[in-house]
């Protein structure tokens, strides 16, 4: 059990780098290509399709599918938040930015259970309780922003990636210093 723990906390660490990884690359490219249509809608996309593949390979890694009912849902949420976000970009901002709304209030308390569930396990999941309950939060800022008079666009829901990725980097490198003070002790 010990081996296999240790597994799982190394896997968790390198997957909440990339995560993070992911999550500046987006935002750079949701600034540089802010006023291209075509990029702005396949970012749009992207972004919860990431999350559904992140999530159905952090499940399987960590037990399957089964094993983690917070992620499953979720990963199911994210594909059919893409698929939302496909058929609104060619609605309106403020449909996509709803959307968007939606699945962070979602996906956030997706996240908060899963940071939950974990940290008797691994330890580190407080960044990611946080962020889950962020990301809720920013879901309802969002979903308020959908019915403002500004027509959004997508540096609305940059910095939500923004604290993502924050999260995420605090999480693995929590992991990392845990080791790194388990190897010392």
């Amino acid at each position: 059990m010990q081996n296999q723990s240790a597994l799982t906390a190394s896997w968790l660490k390198s997957y909440y780098f990339t995560r993070a990884l992911f999550s500046i690359v987006w935002i750079a490219a949701a600034v540089l290509f802010r006023g291209h249509l075509g990029a702005t809608a396949f970012l749009l996309v992207l972004y919860p399709a990431w999350d559904a593949f992140a999530n159905l390979i952090d499940a399987r890694m960590n037990g399957g599918l089964q094993a983690n009912p917070s992620q499953t849902l979720n990963v199911a949420v994210s594909v059919l938040t893409a698929l939302a976000v496909a058929a609104a970009v060619s609605d309106s901002a403020y449909t996509v930015l709803a959307v968007f709304g939606v699945w962070a209030i979602l996906a956030g308390l997706l996240q908060l259970y899963t940071g939950v569930r974990r940290w008797r396990l691994y330890g580190a999941q407080w960044a990611m309780i946080l962020s889950g309950a962020q990301s809720a939060l920013a879901g309802g800022f969002m979903i308020s922003r959908a019915f403002g008079p500004v027509s959004p666009t997508i540096l609305d829901i940059a910095p939500y990636a923004g604290f993502g990725a924050f999260y995420f980097l605090v999480s693995a490198i929590w992991l990392v210093f845990g080791d790194y003070r388990k190897a010392h002790a």
